[in-house]
């Protein structure tokens, strides 16, 4: 595939940078570019899934909305990493926890994901329904937490493909089952992506709301509060 490619209509390398922060929402990658970044270049519209460019303390630095959901992060970062020559991808999110010690705006640093989703079998073939980040950017970002002083909890997530599930309560298991303390709907597929092309992927969320406790909070606070974690993985770039 030549560049543009399908999805992202930048014509030529070197616009984006080698490390990419992905959101979900195109308009948190908006509030990033514009609260944390200078110099700042918009370098994607297709489909309003936003991406920019710019400076972070003289460091070059993109971020790029990803959609919701497994297929849609899939797509970015497997364009971004195949044709644009990215070498590191953070997703940066919201989770929903399982746990009653996981609590509203804690920042969780994924050690892996478990999923039951088909995307790596229909992608690669992969069998498995566990698939880890990268250890040594997951060490780098560690590293960043505890020189600036941020809490992070490393632990293993849910990527799943279902938001709205008949049995609610089935977290519980999954929970109890599986080991993971949060849920959130992406992060597989990018692992899966980054293993495929030998690349680096990191997952970096912050908890929205609780299933344990029902707390929650508003999109206008999911979208702009969560400078937390912004600001760790932004502080982690080389």
């Amino acid at each position: 595939m030549a560049i543009p490619t399908p999805h992202i209509e930048v014509k030529e390398l070197g616009i984006i940078a080698e490390t990419v922060l992905m959101p979900g929402d195109p308009l948190r990658a908006k509030f990033i570019a514009d609260t944390f970044l200078t110099d700042v270049v918009q370098f994607n519209n297709v489909r309003n899934m936003f991406g920019y460019t710019g400076n972070y303390k003289g460091k070059k630095v993109s971020v790029m909305g990803s959609g919701m959901g497994m297929a849609s992060i899939g797509i970015y970062s497997y364009e971004l990493y195949a044709f644009y020559g990215v070498n590191d991808i953070i997703r940066i999110g919201s989770a929903g926890s399982y746990d009653k010690d996981v609590k509203v705006y804690d920042v969780i640093l994924a050690k892996d994901a478990w999923s039951e989703s088909s995307y790596a079998k229909a992608q690669n073939g992969f069998e498995g329904d566990v698939i880890e980040p990268s250890a040594e950017l997951n060490a780098e970002i560690m590293a960043t937490a505890a020189r600036i002083g941020t809490t992070v909890k490393e632990t293993r997530i849910h990527s799943s493909d279902v938001f709205y599930r008949a049995k609610f309560d089935i977290y519980k298991e999954i929970h109890a089952d599986h080991g993971c303390a949060c849920v959130e709907m992406e992060s597989f597929a990018l692992f899966a992506n980054a293993k495929v092309l030998n690349k680096r992927a990191a997952c970096v969320l912050t908890i929205s709301d609780s299933l344990v406790t029902h707390e929650a909070t508003s999109s206008e606070e999911r979208q702009n509060a969560f400078t937390k974690m912004m600001e760790l993985v932004l502080e982690n770039i080389k």
